[in-house]
């Protein structure tokens, strides 16, 4: 069944110190899965709009860095019901927009709201300050706040990157410029201009538009913090863009991550091979904790493929996103289908064996959009392009590895280091994840299946700085204030 999409563009505009400004040029979106079909328009921000947003922000934070924390839940619990009423109006829209089918569509919204709402739940006792008495006199340990987050979120999961950001950085006493990704501008928009309706004029700033924007949030003077999920490469820009003003930084960036399969794992558990293939392939496989890069023992890698391909074949239905048997979407934009069919043809290039998995539900539909059907690539080199590099992509690898020290160091010697996955008996995969170098290690599970916001998520190497979700996803919009009041101010050691 098809669900009927509203077909009417929508339009969205900067949101500065509580009003929208227009722009003198717009950008359009096109529907990934019809790309003749302009889904809405954004503004091309100017830079000296840019900087309006950041003042009115700093101005807003004199203000409301002062409010108490039973303000801020409470005006953001109001926002999460205003979200959760609107929930299949965004839905659509971050649907037609992203290309992403319904059912993940309404699952960006449940992560997003599961997350502001443990966030309001925890924010008090997150926040709190600790008064510690002791024989040398009394610490004072307050979490105060920081001032004018820089968010910049990615187009693959842009409601939920950005709420991310959002929630904790107000709740924490801040007050924030948001840049959604012009390839999924709206969706995130529109949120962000659901939450700022119950927040005072700006706390909440919104702005797009090219590379002026982002050098200007990245190095103005009055942004204190920047909070940024994304590329590698592209953080490495900003850390030198805002060197010079020494701001404080939470990086989520790319991963490569593993999911190894032990010789105890049972090929013939159905449920957990869907789960890998879910792991693999769920939004199109562009997701950054998504399982990128497969090992399985060669005892039991040929019965592996024969029943992950089973797996693949029985869940992977390519199709228009509003059709409700759709489970894989098109890739959000040209630029990246390209990247991954170049990642494809290297291998194939090398030798490798490509696999196509699943089944096309429209093929008039997937000629016309941004898809590719989903491949799994055999034969590879543990070195290649489509192994080492973050795919982003519906294609995955599976490699053989013959032990456990072996597999352990083609994992660790990657540049990155997000998430990663053990498959087998409880006991092994934790004695092997224990070594692994990543943020996150699941044990027979993976990607968003094994994701649980009250823990701390980031990564290792370069896969980023600093940790989001959990409490200290919270705390690290906030500058830890030492006030100490001692009882014996003359130290015996100093000369009278």
């Amino acid at each position: 069944m098809t669900i009927q999409a509203n077909q009417e563009a929508v339009t969205v505009e900067a949101l500065i110190n509580g009003r929208n400004v227009k722009s003198l040029s717009q950008s359009s979106k096109e529907n990934p899965a019809n790309p003749t079909e302009i889904v809405g328009y954004f503004p091309v921000t100017t830079k000296e709009q840019a900087v309006e947003a950041i003042e009115a922000a700093a101005e807003a934070f004199k203000t409301w860095k002062k409010t108490d924390i039973e303000e801020r839940v409470t005006r953001m619990r109001k926002a999460i019901e205003k979200i959760r009423a609107a929930e299949n109006e965004i839905v659509h829209l971050l649907s037609r927009e992203h290309g992403k089918p319904l059912y993940d569509a309404h699952g960006e919204i449940y992560v997003s709201l599961m997350w502001m709402e443990f966030a309001c739940n925890e924010a008090a006792a997150a926040l709190e300050e600790q008064v510690t008495e002791h024989d040398h006199g009394k610490t004072i340990l307050s979490y105060d706040p920081i001032g004018v987050v820089a968010a910049i979120s990615p187009w693959n999961y842009p409601i939920a990157l950005s709420t991310i950001k959002i929630a904790p950085a107000l709740l924490a006493g801040n007050t924030i410029v948001l840049k959604p990704s012009p390839y999924a501008p709206l969706a995130a928009a529109k949120v962000a201009e659901i939450i700022a309706s119950e927040f005072p004029a700006g706390v909440i700033n919104v702005v797009h538009g090219d590379a002026d924007v982002g050098v200007e949030l990245t190095t103005n003077p009055h942004v204190t913090k920047i909070a940024f999920t994304g590329g590698t490469a592209t953080a490495k820009h900003i850390i030198r863009a805002a060197s010079d003003t020494i701001k404080d930084m939470t990086l989520e960036l790319g991963g490569n991550d593993a999911a190894i399969f032990l010789e105890s794992f049972d090929v013939n558990d159905e449920r957990a091979m869907r789960r890998i293939v879910v792991s693999n392939f769920l939004t199109t496989g562009q997701i950054c904790m998504i399982a990128k890069r497969v090992y399985v023992h060669r005892s039991i890698y040929d019965a592996f493929v024969e029943k992950y391909i089973e797996a693949a074949n029985r869940w992977i239905r390519i199709g228009d996103p509003f059709d409700a048997d759709t489970t894989v979407g098109p890739v959000n934009n040209l630029k990246q289908k390209e990247y991954v069919l170049g990642l494809v043809e290297d291998a194939k290039q090398r030798g490798a064996k490509v696999i196509s998995l699943g089944r096309i539900l429209d093929q008039k539909r997937f000629d016309e959009g941004y898809y590719l059907q989903p491949t799994l690539v055999l034969g590879c080199d543990a070195h290649d392009r489509i192994v080492v590099e973050e795919q982003f992509g519906p294609t995955v690898p599976i490699l053989p590895f013959d032990d456990e020290d072996q597999v352990i160091t083609l994992h660790n010697e990657s540049i990155y280091g997000l998430t990663s996955s053990v498959w087998g008996a409880e006991k092994e995969a934790i004695a092997v994840a224990r070594q692994l170098e990543a943020g996150t290690t699941m044990i027979n599970t993976a990607a968003v299946q094994g994701l649980d916001v009250r823990f701390p998520f980031g990564g290792f190497k370069q896969s980023g700085i600093g940790r989001e979700y959990g409490t200290e996803g919270i705390r690290t919009y906030t500058e830890q204030h030492v006030i100490n009041v001692p009882k014996m101010l003359d130290l015996p050691y100093i000369p009278e």
